[in-house]
């Protein structure tokens, strides 16, 4: 391109590249980006392509494209080309989706731009990718992108007018540092399936909106420190599934949203924290089937009514609360009865030397069991959890005990039974008979000397079947607690 094809900013502009020298097209350093331009503030992106690729270069200087405030006229194109200068183009507008696709570059500032979009799909950037402030009004595309330095989207504006495609595509993408998007707002999907974030992703006062879709689109994520969403507001869905997230993925203070489908799903993630506190009530479902959890805080009341734990594993589960504030959590799942939710549970409070709490839940386990079986299974349950709680209440079987023993006492001493055989029979006392009858393997001989009639020996009868019954069911909660020892 010959010099006397520039118009008087675009000479500007190219005399400036050979020593980096910035150019400034703005009246006031705080000027808002306008797309009322004059032709002494608009360059030809046919301009800049030619500069980038064959721009003038002097000896000694480092030669960069560093406009600001300017009106980017025609499509940018730089597919598959070799960018070796620093970009830096801030506070622009652009009237075109810039074209980066396959393209190499060392560094990319976009700082405060206006674009329709950018398509830089599998392009390469060996420093930093800086969208912050933007407002872009279309898919931004940086799928299977390789950025050496770090991702920055703080403060952008995200949106497309085709609801079906994301406004931010970031699958199979390598960030080598962190992504920075604090304050990012996104309507539509935001999709970073099979990423790979080196450091941390730090979405932290957010807003995603996508109602009734993906706001956060990220299976398979592979993220090397940490996932910061506090105070974040998602409208729609956010799936993690299959993620890995050696840190903690903190959602302190966030407003989770998706109502008739799934507000969260981290199933078969492996995550070190998962931070869920101090927000607003989940409206939707929330999946953690099949995740394995370092460590889960989570406050009883940001549950929603629906909540899938199916095969979840995790070490700790703070705050700490009581068991009957838990034991809804585990009642909500709409899938089977799950007895691995309960052994999570009950390990979590054992670990921290509640055993009060994990008894009780162990006692939840033993009832929600016992709605699955057939009508005298329900029965026979009953009958232990009336009489020793499943054997996680053993004082129960003791009362029950007195108690019998009390009245058959009374009424074995205001009538004795007859002797078998007056001359032989020993002395007869109602409390140790009363005992024989309840006691099926100690004998104190009376049971076998004595025979009462009428009432009385029905009162025997009662007596015998019920010493069985909590005979058995002592029996049953001993070995449970053998087996939990």
């Amino acid at each position: 391109m010959e010099i006397n094809d520039l118009t008087p900013a675009e000479r500007r502009l190219w005399r400036a590249f050979a020593t980096g020298t910035t150019v400034d097209f703005r009246e006031a350093p705080d000027e808002a980006v306008s797309p009322d331009w004059g032709l002494e503030r608009t360059v030809r992106a046919r301009v800049l392509r030619a500069l980038l690729l064959d721009g003038p270069h002097r000896p000694g200087e480092v030669a960069a494209l560093k406009l600001m405030g300017a009106r980017i006229t025609g499509e940018l194109d730089l597919r598959y080309a070799t960018v070796d200068s620093v970009v830096r183009l801030n506070h622009c507008h652009f009237d075109a989706v810039p074209r980066l696709a396959g393209a190499h570059l060392n560094y990319l500032n976009l700082r405060d731009c206006v674009l329709p979009g950018l398509a830089a799909a599998r392009s390469r950037i060996d420093g930093s990718l800086r969208l912050t402030r933007c407002r872009i009004g279309g898919p931004v595309h940086l799928g299977g992108a390789q950025i050496s330095g770090a991702l920055f989207l703080e403060r952008a504006e995200l949106s497309t007018a085709d609801p079906s495609s994301a406004v931010l595509a970031l699958n199979q993408v390598t960030i080598d540092d962190d992504l920075c998007a604090r304050g990012m707002r996104a309507h539509g999907a935001v999709r970073l399936d099979g990423a790979t974030v080196a450091g941390s992703i730090d979405l932290e006062d957010a807003e995603l909106s996508n109602p009734g879709g993906f706001v956060l689109a990220a299976e398979a994520l592979d993220v090397g420190a940490n996932l910061l969403g506090r105070r974040m507001r998602a409208r729609g869905r956010i799936d993690l599934r299959g993620s890995r997230v050696p840190g903690r993925v903190d959602l302190l203070g966030t407003s989770l949203s998706n109502p008739g489908g799934t507000a969260l799903r981290a199933s078969s993630c492996v995550i070190g924290e998962i931070w869920l506190r101090e927000g607003t009530r989940i409206e939707g479902r929330l999946n953690l089937r099949r995740a394995s959890v370092g460590q889960l805080q989570l406050e009883p009341e940001m549950l929603p009514d629906q909540v899938r734990l199916l095969d979840l594993t995790y070490t700790f589960l703070t705050p700490h609360e009581p068991a009957e504030r838990r034991l809804p959590m585990l009642e909500r799942d709409d899938g089977a009865f799950d007895p691995h939710a309960y052994e999570q549970l009950t390990a979590a409070y054992r670990r921290i030397g509640d055993d009060r709490a994990a008894r009780v839940v162990q006692l939840a386990k033993q009832r929600r069991h016992r709605s699955t079986l057939s009508w005298y299974g329900r029965v026979w349950g009953h009958l232990q959890d009336a009489a020793v709680g499943y054997g996680f209440r053993p004082l129960r079987a003791a009362v029950w005990l007195l108690s019998l023993l009390a009245v058959g006492s009374v009424a074995y001493a205001g009538h004795h039974p007859p002797a078998l055989k007056a001359g032989e029979a020993p002395p007869f006392h109602p409390v140790f008979y009363t005992l024989d009858l309840l006691l099926p393997v100690i004998s104190f001989g009376q049971e076998s000397a004595f025979a009462p009639t009428g009432w009385y020996q029905t009162l025997s009868y009662v007596l015998i079947v019920t010493g069985w019954i909590l005979a058995t069911t002592v029996a049953a909660g001993v070995t449970r607690t053998v087996s939990r020892q």
